[in-house]
């Protein structure tokens, strides 16, 4: 973490958006913490062990311990543990571990005081589609998205078609901002989406930033707090990348002829 270069409503996290809008949820790398490894860490910390944790939540200790140690793969050491003695085992949080919850509680009071996201739509006709994601064709290019019977109409569909015309909706809390190209890795999952762009404008906020960046003729709109828009010294003119990933991209459907627009507000 730290001096990646990136920003978004969480710093250098993203909150998800898309299947569950406001969820919010921090990001390293491919590692995503989110409300219930923040339950998980909590409850270490209430019980004093993982295997009360997970009896607490009811999880199973050998899943609970893996998911610590999957997150502390990417966010550090999150549990100091203990083996049983004269004073007996057990876990607490560790620095990293306090750290990572307040982060995350701080997010949700952003997510909390950001009454309305705003959207970026883009239209576009669905190219393929494997289970619930769909690759639609756009103005920007390819987008992936979510396309389960929920996200398409909202009506009693399957799912999207080959063929297609949609709506691709991507909430500015699910936009991370990299500056230069750092954002964009050819190996990366293709579970997100990876675009360049120039920022256009920026709207300074007291605790969040909505920054403007164009992709062609497309305007993507990415929310960043205060840290971010500082540590990153974002400009009018910069050349960024942008990510999300696409179970944060909701898909529409609709009618008209490919193109883009900004959802408004409210």
């Amino acid at each position: 973490m730290g001096e990646r270069g990136e920003g978004s409503v969480a710093d250098e996290e993203v909150a998800g958006a898309g299947a569950g809008r406001g969820r919010a949820a921090l990001i390293e790398g491919d590692a995503e913490f989110d409300g219930r490894d923040a339950a998980l860490l909590r409850a270490v910390h209430e019980t004093g062990s993982v295997a009360g944790a997970a009896a607490e939540l009811g999880r199973s200790r050998a899943r609970a311990l893996s998911r610590i140690e999957s997150l502390e793969d990417a966010f550090g050491r999150l549990v100091e543990r203990q083996r049983g003695g004269s004073g007996g085992g057990g876990s607490r949080l560790a620095d990293a571990g306090r750290g990572l919850l307040d982060r995350y509680d701080r997010l949700q009071a952003v997510l909390a005081a950001t009454a309305s996201v705003p959207e970026t739509v883009l239209d576009g006709t669905v190219a393929s589609v494997e289970g619930e994601l769909a690759d639609v064709d756009t103005a920007v290019g390819a987008v992936r998205g979510l396309c389960d019977g929920g996200a398409v109409g909202g009506d009693t569909r399957d799912g999207a078609s080959v063929g297609d015309a949609v709506q691709v909706r991507i909430g500015a809390d699910a936009v991370t901002v990299y500056k230069g190209d750092a954002g964009v890795d050819p190996n990366a999952t293709s579970a997100r989406n990876r675009l360049r762009g120039e920022v256009v404008e920026i709207e300074a906020g007291e605790t969040v930033s909505t920054v403007r960046v164009a992709v062609g003729e497309a305007v993507f709109r990415a929310l960043i707090t205060a840290e971010s828009a500082s540590r990153l010294a974002l400009a009018a003119g910069d050349d960024v990348s942008i990510r999300w990933k696409a179970t944060a991209t909701r898909l529409v459907a609709h009618t008209t002829d490919a193109g883009y627009s900004e959802a408004p507000e409210g």
